[in-house]
């Protein structure tokens, strides 16, 4: 059975370097490509577009497959896109000069490729070598390094519409020999292109990357260089049982940098949090922690009668105050300089929100926090949790293990928490009705109401 009219696998399987494979032919573009042509010509209530493992054929990549036919295409290019979309999926006439139908060779060729694997395989394994996906784990902050050392360098701005390694040596101050190699590490990434000497930014690293582009999130990218120094003192986080003091150069720096980071990360989530939460019987919100506003931000735009408190440290607000300016809700959200670990949060407030911040505290202190908030929320008021939320056992999702050691590395006592842990917390407070709200991506919500 098809549901869609065609169902198109492309073969994205990605493998070692050096090694032939539909991936290192092209195939992850000539994908993107597909999906976007397929979208221009309005098919997509009648194509499935999905990526597939290795089919044995990687001498021929890139390989794909339409069904219900069943017809094979290998060596598609970029350029060939917009033929086989229109002709094929369009007008269901297959391309002739891509199309490929010795059933006999490809069977062969994909069982001989089956047998070269499993000898490779084996002989890995008598020799002890570590599997592949265990050595490219091992060495995975090669590729995250080189892309932080560029924003920090802020590399895509001095390449800007084109430059070789002299000139962009020149505008960032650095060596150029140096600052070649980097560059063309970049580029072995796809983060640059490179003509002669010249080097140019890939649209993507152009949108990202540099500065004066509308969707420029280099400030936010520098918070993770940040982060990356903390890393390196994990060893010792771990044998001492908390963080590391670290000197900061420029403190009001790493605050803005910081803030910037929580927007990028809330922009989208703020959304959804609105969606789940609604904003029916919701006149008072006390935003804790609320950064750059983007979820006070979000719940004003939602309804007008919708007015906010967010009590942020004194060196985040004036930022705060920026974000929440820009958006155009000034007149419905107020802040206040303070510490949320001392301050009083008033009464009377429908929502008490907590985005991405119980991760920086204890288990006393988000207790403490609870305790607080069930005594300033009005009857029927609810506190609402966003957060990484780990399993009972504590070893999953693994975006939230590994972010438990950020907060080791980063805070003084803060880590992942588990949606036992979160229940068993807001009902000590005097929470009822508690429950887990699942969001699309990492984070989830645990919400707590205080009956009337």
């Amino acid at each position: 059975m098809e549901p869609f009219r065609f169902h198109l696998f492309v073969c994205t399987q990605q493998k070692p370097e050096g090694v032939r494979s539909c991936s290192a032919s092209g195939s992850l573009a000539v994908f993107d490509a597909i999906k976007r042509e397929i979208q221009t010509l309005g098919l997509n209530n009648d194509v499935q577009l999905t990526t597939c493992g290795c089919m044995g054929l990687c001498e021929e990549g890139p390989v794909m497959v339409a069904y219900p036919e069943g017809q094979w295409y290998r060596r598609v290019q970029i350029s060939d896109v917009p033929e086989i979309v229109a002709a094929h999926l369009r007008d269901g006439k297959p391309v002739a000069r891509l199309a490929w139908s010795d059933a006999a060779a490809m069977k062969a060729m994909s069982l001989q490729h089956g047998e070269q694997l499993r000898l490779a395989e084996a002989s890995r394994e008598k020799a002890g070598m570590l599997p592949e996906p265990l050595d490219q784990l091992i060495r995975g902050y090669m590729p995250s390094r080189c892309i932080l050392t560029a924003l920090e360098l802020d590399i895509f701005t001095a390449v800007g519409s084109g430059a070789n390694a002299g000139q962009i040596g020149a505008k960032i101050n650095a060596n150029p020999r140096s600052v070649a190699m980097l560059l063309n590490a970049l580029v072995a990434l796809g983060l640059l292109d490179k003509k002669g000497e010249t080097y140019t930014n890939t649209p993507e690293s152009a949108r990202y990357f540099a500065q004066g582009s509308k969707d420029n999130q280099r400030n936010g990218l520098l918070h993770t260089a940040n982060i990356w120094h903390r890393w390196s003192t994990l060893t010792e986080a771990v044998r001492n049982g908390t963080r590391l003091p670290i000197n900061r150069d420029d403190t009001s720096q790493w605050t803005t940098n910081f803030i910037a980071a929580m927007q990028r990360n809330a922009k989208d989530r703020a959304l959804l949090v609105v969606k789940a939460i609604g904003t029916e019987g919701v006149r008072s919100i006390l935003d804790l922690g609320g950064g750059s506003g983007a979820y006070s931000i979000a719940f004003a735009k939602a309804s007008a009668d919708v007015r906010c408190e967010i009590l942020d440290i004194p060196e985040v607000v004036p930022l705060t105050t920026e974000y929440v300016k820009d958006a155009g809700v000034s007149a419905q959200i107020r802040m206040r300089a303070g510490d949320m670990l001392r301050d009083d949060f008033g009464s009377g407030h429908d929502l008490i929100m907590l985005n991405a911040i119980c991760h920086m505290f204890s288990e006393r202190q988000n207790q403490d926090i609870f305790q607080r908030a069930r005594q300033s929320l009005a009857p029927n008021g609810r506190l609402v949790v966003q957060d990484f939320i780990l399993n009972p056992d504590k070893t999953g999702p693994q975006q939230a293990a590994l972010f438990s050691l950020n907060m080791l590395v980063g805070t003084d006592a803060g880590a992942s928490y588990s949606e036992p842990e979160y229940t068993h917390w807001m009902k000590d407070a005097g929470f009822t009705g508690v429950s887990r709200i699942a969001l699309p991506g990492p984070s989830d919500l645990i919400v707590g109401r205080v009956t009337s």
